[in-house]
């Protein structure tokens, strides 16, 4: 056999043996992976199958960088309930990040785990862990974050935690620990919190660096010092004071340094206060060790949710939601101020795992927890291809948020005028994309319209609501919001443009109010124009108002947005859809056509205009009808 033969056998034989153990290996760790999800009970559902490949499909897993390993596993709220399986995460052998935060695992602490060698990262902060923590920490060398806050966890901290030379960051806070701190080695610590448990005695003087905060809530105290851990003032002895009368020259002494320390302190109380304030906007805007990523920005300039506000008020995810995030990861996200809407604030926020969803910050909602949980419920189980899905919700005493599917070609209202402050305008609507977003948001309001016997309504049908889905058709978003909100005052729903006459109470809106508001919509994508705009100098026009005043002097080609008035062969489809617009916008309520009946007549707009078109692009004169008193053409 020469050279080059011999050559190529060995790279044959060292391609047999190598490649064969990589893939081995990750079909060991997706066995590993099913079988840990398939055996511990959990209520959202993940799209983790044998059929799909775990480095790239399966939510919250990541792999190495040659596919062979899994390295992270991230599942934080995704409704675990019951103990952590026997032989499943620890034969992970190469996991170097676990994130089960925010679910119901109960139970001591795993076994499992012990197994795991190259774990640095370990979150499995609010669950319903108890018993002791694990006495020999040895086990895991590799360990620089670890957060077991929350949880029910007893007895006392091993000394053995001095063996986490690496560790950074460690949260026991909000267990039922007990015992005294043992004096522990830990070079590299930054941040600790032992708050809300039952340590006694004195704080370790290795521990002593750390702020009086991270051991809040303890019967410690600071060395041999007799000022508590909480915080509060000594007591000054009775001992120290004097009723002695002092000379006038000695009183006049003492007034003249006290107002000299008084104009000190406040001097010094100014550094001190713009100190803090920078600190806490560097601190919002650095690193976060106990999540284990940095901070990118918040939902608001200010924090929406305290961190510690509400621990048990969790995300609540609906069924079929694929998404994998909770609270934390939520109010971490880098967002983006979207707009301010007629029920408050939208977010588009980034999440940790590159998908992006849309926050809505509720502001004055008019129903207390149990009704707002149970309109949620309904809300939530609609489902429908034209309908922007509630995909989660959060409920607290100051904060109500939720969560959707982020649309990246953005709102119809912003599509058609562009946003305010927009030094570029974004083009408009073809006609094209116009009758889809139409026959869109008819057949979505329409199903809502549907369910629940008939009995829901929509109750803010506006094009800011309107979004484009990836095949450019409507979609309906902010269902159902109206029923839970507080009143609008009448002047500023009517300024909307888009308020049936008949609706006096926001939150009692009907049927056919949602038909008006969905005319208005039409007209809005007829002419291009915003329901309420100005006409010139301090006039306000009403779009309904406007359009009929031009319908009654016949003029009605001055109606149609200009845009569209370059395109051919449409002016029937136009006149059809105007038509259905002025059904839907008559005053008298029981006039107007049901939602299910205007898809048919919208449907039918385009059936008319094939018909009627003509097969050759360049012999379209003979079918441009007259509308009212104007012909038009393509040119004009």
């Amino acid at each position: 056999m020469d050279s080059f033969h011999l050559l190529l056998a060995l790279f044959f034989f060292v391609g047999l043996i190598y490649y064969p153990v990589g893939a081995a290996l990750i079909d060991e760790d997706k066995q590993a992976l099913l079988d840990f999800v398939n055996r511990l009970p959990h209520s959202r559902s993940l799209n983790w199958d044998e059929s799909s490949t775990v480095c790239k499909h399966w939510t919250g897993v990541t792999c190495s960088q040659d596919g062979n390993r899994v390295i992270a596993v991230r599942l934080p709220a995704v409704g675990f309930h019951g103990p952590i399986p026997a032989d499943t995460l620890g034969k992970l052998s190469a996991l170097q990040i676990l994130s089960l935060r925010s679910n119901g695992i109960y139970g001591s602490f795993p076994l499992d785990l012990y197994n795991l060698k190259n774990l640095s990262n370990l979150y499995l902060q609010f669950n319903k862990f108890s018993g002791p923590l694990p006495s020999e920490f040895s086990a895991w060398k590799n360990l620089t974050i670890v957060n077991l806050s929350n949880n029910g966890f007893n007895g006392s901290l091993p000394a053995s935690i001095s063996n986490l030379t690496q560790l950074t960051a460690l949260n026991l806070a909000n267990n039922s620990l007990s015992g005294e701190i043992p004096d522990v080695y830990l070079p590299n610590l930054e941040q600790l919190d032992l708050s809300n448990n039952q340590f006694i005695g004195n704080v370790p003087s290795s521990l002593r660096k750390f702020p009086k905060s991270a051991f809040m809530s303890n019967n410690l105290t600071l060395g041999n010092s007799s000022l508590p851990v909480t915080g509060e003032s000594p007591v000054s002895s009775p001992s120290n004071s004097t009723n002695r009368k002092k000379p006038m020259t000695d009183r006049r002494i003492s007034e003249a340094a006290l107002l000299g320390i008084i104009v000190a302190a406040s001097i010094l109380g100014l550094i001190v206060i713009t100190f803090v304030l920078v600190v806490c906007y560097l601190r919002r805007r650095g690193e976060n060790v106990f999540s284990g990523k940095t901070e990118k920005g918040e939902m608001s300039p200010e924090k929406v949710i305290s961190r510690s506000q509400d621990a048990n008020n969790r995300l609540f995810f609906f069924e079929g939601c694929s998404y994998v995030f909770d609270l934390e990861d939520l109010l971490r996200a880098s967002a983006e101020v979207l707009g301010k809407g007629t029920f408050g604030m939208a977010y588009k926020a980034i999440l940790e795992d590159a998908n992006t969803v849309v926050v809505k910050r509720l502001k004055e909602v008019g129903v207390g927890k149990r009704e707002f949980e149970q309109h949620m419920e309904l809300v939530g189980n609609i489902k429908h291809e034209n309908l922007v899905e509630l995909r989660a919700y959060y409920y607290s005493k100051d904060e109500k948020l939720l969560v959707y599917d982020y649309y990246s070609e953005g709102s119809v209202a912003a599509i058609l005028h562009g946003k305010k402050g927009d030094e570029k305008v974004k083009p408009g609507l073809d006609w094209e994309t116009r009758w889809r977003v139409a026959i869109g948001a008819a057949r979505g309001i329409a199903h809502i319209h549907d369910g629940n016997g008939g009995k829901l309504v929509h109750g803010n049908v506006r094009s800011s609501n309107i979004f484009l889905n990836p095949e450019r058709y409507g979609v309906v978003s902010d269902l159902g919001l109206s029923a839970i909100m507080g009143q609008l005052s009448s002047p500023i729903a009517r300024a909307a443009g888009y308020r049936a006459p008949e609706v006096t109470d926001t939150r009692k809106a009907l049927q056919p109010s949602d038909v008006y508001s969905f005319g208005v919509l039409l007209l809005e994508l007829l002419t291009g124009k915003s329901p309420v705009h100005a006409a010139g100098g301090d006039e306000v026009v009403h779009l309904v108002r406007w359009v009929h005043s031009v319908v009654r002097e016949e003029w009605t080609a001055e109606v149609f947005d200009v845009e569209l008035l370059k395109c051919c062969n449409i002016e029937e489809e136009m006149v059809e859809m105007l038509q259905i617009a002025l059904a839907c916008v008559t005053r008298m309520a029981d006039q107007r056509p049901k939602m299910g009946e205007i898809v048919g007549m919208i449907e039918n707009v385009r059936r008319i205009q094939n018909e009627n078109r003509p097969s050759s692009e360049g012999k379209s004169g003979s079918s441009t009808p007259y509308v009212g008193r104007t012909q038009w053409s393509p040119s004009e």
